[in-house]
């Protein structure tokens, strides 16, 4: 298959359009569209649903991972070759604690590579599988501890979460000292995120149907709402510590969730992909290990 034409379904993919795909590389939306067709007619099937934003059909999928994988091995023979170094694009997917408390050490190791791009997608850790396995990256920090074809596994440590809010809040949402867990209004950080839920199965058996819960997409504001009174919510004990110290919020209950993590990536001889998995663990020491 033509390089150049692997690129662009790459292309299309990342920016989310066949006009950001042509900005991108430099050439005309119908160019892109051109090379679209001859690598469809090359593979004989369709690899792009044209809906907006483009979805790679299951083809498609298996398609933008070998690209990606090409891609990263042509640049490194090149490097090899010529004693020079190109861009190396490095995508992975990391859930936001993680990105928010232990991987920027990730950050400060690829920063000392030459010419390595870094493209941080976040995203639940639940759905970093589905990532990987349409190539969309090529290393995911994920809870799945099965591999994803084609990928290998390495265990990382668990992130521990407490229960906390305002007390003012949990004085509203208290009858006789129990929580009112069906009335106080919960943090989340966004649709695919089912920690609140699991800790209410875990603590009555079920999630209440109408329950007031606010989605807020950012760490720093999550825990600022978290301490306002917006809503209970799960923090990271690490993150959570030094407010409860200051008595800005107080634990719910003594009771902790445990989250393995776990760095898959793609099973493939790159030196770079290798030295990624590297810094990815020795930045995860930190976090206490797998039981």
């Amino acid at each position: 298959m033509n390089p150049a034409h692997l690129d662009t379904l790459l292309a299309i993919l990342d920016e989310g359009s066949f006009e950001g795909a042509a900005f991108a590389l430099g050439i005309s939306p119908s160019a892109v569209s051109q090379r679209m067709k001859a690598l469809e007619h090359a593979a004989g099937r369709v690899l792009i649903r044209r809906a907006t934003p483009p979805e790679p059909t299951e083809a498609g999928e298996v398609i933008a991972q070998m690209a990606r994988k090409m891609g990263l091995l042509r640049t490194e023979v090149d490097a090899q070759l010529s004693g020079r170094m190109g861009a190396l694009p490095l995508a992975v997917s990391v859930n936001a604690d993680s990105l928010s408390l232990w991987f920027p050490q990730v950050l400060s190791s690829v920063a000392s590579w030459p010419n390595a791009t870094l493209h941080v997608r976040v995203e639940d850790e639940t759905h970093s599988k589905h990532l990987l396995s349409r190539g969309d990256v090529m290393g995911a920090v994920t809870t799945e501890a099965r591999p994803v074809a084609g990928c290998e596994v390495r265990e990382l440590g668990v992130m521990r979460y407490v229960s906390v809010a305002n007390p003012r809040l949990l004085d509203r949402f208290s009858r006789d000292g129990e929580v009112d867990w069906e009335a106080m209004p919960v943090l989340r950080f966004g649709p695919r995120d089912r920690l609140q839920d699991l800790d209410l199965e875990r603590r009555i058996g079920y999630v209440p149907p109408r329950r007031n819960v606010s989605e807020i997409p950012s760490v720093d504001a999550f825990l600022e709402a978290t301490r306002l009174g917006l809503g209970w919510s799960l923090l990271p004990e690490a993150q959570a510590q030094p407010l409860l110290a200051r008595g800005e919020l107080v634990l719910l209950d003594a009771a902790q969730i445990e989250v393995a993590l776990y760095w898959q990536c793609w099973r493939l001889e790159s030196s770079t992909l290798h030295r990624l998995s590297r810094a990815v663990q020795e930045a995860a020491s930190v976090l206490p290990p797998i039981r």
